[in-house]
């Protein structure tokens, strides 16, 4: 996890990030030792703190992490508790929304014609 590279740029001690987020430092220092892991508010609330998107924090890619920051809260809600979900209801999900997605690129598509 790059919170400790964040924080850092930040000029922010364990203690006041934590202040920001509402935890204790303690869960900092557990997250950027990588023996405890934020749950996803957690992980959104640091995010948020540190002006970063969850998956650049949690390591992922900072091109597509770039492309993916998601503004919609209702919308991001539900991807949280998608995230929950077993890994087969979450293809089934995925596979809904690829179709949607792809519908509405044909339906553009028709109508710029």
């Amino acid at each position: 996890m790059r919170l400790r590279e964040l924080r850092r740029g930040k000029n922010l001690s364990q203690k006041e990030l934590g202040e920001i987020v509402d935890i204790h430092h303690t869960h900092i220092w557990r997250y950027e030792k990588g023996t405890s892991r934020p749950s996803s508010g957690t992980l959104k609330r640091l995010a948020d703190a540190l002006g970063a998107t969850t998956d650049y924090l949690i390591g992922g890619n900072t091109e597509a992490v770039a492309q993916a920051k998601l503004e919609d809260q209702e919308l991001l809600n539900h991807f949280q508790e998608l995230e929950k979900l077993p890994e087969d209801d979450k293809s089934v999900v995925k596979k809904l929304l690829e179709a949607f997605i792809t519908r509405r690129k044909l339906q553009t598509l028709l109508v710029a014609k």
